[in-house]
């Protein structure tokens, strides 16, 4: 019962798995020009990348901060795919020491593309070897150890680093500022998710009507890898118990069996504002506390139902704890408690 409680609440997590991030892959533009959505980062990225080629010289490293599944490692293989440079892949967590860092640049070629995801999780030392490298295109390998220990510099060719980060405002600032293009990525519009599902209709071969296509992408949260990742179950629920054809009705009846409601809120995201509303009469309520009467862990609810209840203005943090708002007690359709003054007048 807890493993298809996790898979619901998977539907509409903005992070993805191995078998989530394959499915991604048939999905990616490959040209800027395909990219739909983020105009302004769009824009001001062409204008990077054209002028580079111009210049006959590697793009100025850029950094792409937003939130998980708007698009960063897309942008990024298309800032490589734009200049025709090979891209090399890898994470912050997975670079935990100064070594792991100098033998992914030592192998790097002219006018590659090293993209970093989650770069704020650098380990401090090969934080300060990325300066280097970033600044002057060398990173000085220390061979032996003690007193007898030698830096030996390596000269490394000119090449571009894409960072992505969730969380901007943990990137130090000697880092920040190596980056010579920042783009924050914001929400998408729910018109700008119809393109996309739109485009992934294509892709995949699913027939979607316009008005599932409105449907999906009012559900999915601003976010278009979950709106993929619905686009896929209705096409699921139309070839299996439908027509074949995704249309208004199989959305809302795919979407209905896989409980991601008209707002987007899944099974975890109701069962915070129920507990909110009804258990703890709106709050304030602490974190843990809160997880405890869902039955989830506080990293979950924090990190996977918090950030979209509290955008969509459902619940508010406080000083004191959570408390739920007025359109929380009207997306439940429950009253809201009297004030205190007026409980016994």
């Amino acid at each position: 019962m807890a493993e298809e409680r996790d898979d619901l609440a998977q539907l509409t997590s903005a992070e993805a798995d191995e078998i989530e991030r394959a499915a991604e892959a048939a999905l990616r533009p490959r040209r800027l020009a395909e990219f739909v959505g983020q105009r302004v980062v769009r824009d001001q990225l062409s204008l990077v990348l054209e002028a580079a080629l111009a210049r006959r010289r590697p793009p100025d490293h850029v950094l792409l901060a937003g939130g998980p599944g708007l698009g960063k490692t897309t942008l990024a293989m298309i800032v490589a795919s734009e200049v025709g440079a090979a891209l090399r892949l890898t994470s912050g967590p997975a670079i935990q020491h100064a070594g792991d860092l100098a033998a992914i640049l030592s192998s790097v070629q002219e006018n590659d593309v090293l993209f970093i995801d989650e770069i704020h999780r650098l380990a401090r030392p090969a934080e300060e070897m990325l300066y280097l490298a970033m600044e002057d295109f060398r990173v000085d390998v220390v061979v032996g150890k003690g007193a007898g220990a030698t830096a030996i510099p390596l000269a490394l060719p000119p090449f571009t680093v894409v960072g992505a980060t969730t969380r901007a405002g943990l990137l130090p600032a000697p880092l920040r500022d190596r980056f010579g293009f920042t783009g924050y990525l914001d929400f998408y519009e729910v018109a700008e998710l119809e393109q996309v599902l739109e485009r992934s209709a294509r892709l995949l071969r699913a027939e979607l009507t316009p008005a599932a296509g409105a449907e999906i992408a009012s559900r999915s949260r601003g976010t278009p890898r979950i709106a993929n990742r619905l686009l896929r179950r209705v096409q699921d629920w139309a070839q299996v118990r439908g027509s074949g054809v995704a249309d208004v009705d199989a959305a809302r009846a795919a979407l209905e069996v896989f409980e991601v409601d008209e707002r987007g809120l899944d099974r975890l995201d109701r069962g915070v504002l129920r507990a909110l509303c009804v258990r703890f009469r709106g709050g304030p309520v602490g974190l843990g506390t809160l997880a405890v009467a869902v039955g989830e862990e506080p990293e979950t609810v924090e990190t996977v139902a918090e950030p979209f209840l509290v955008r969509e203005g459902l619940i508010a943090r406080t000083p004191r704890g959570r408390v739920a708002t007025a359109e929380a007690w009207a997306h439940l359709g429950l009253e809201p408690p009297a004030p205190p003054d007026t409980l016994f007048s």
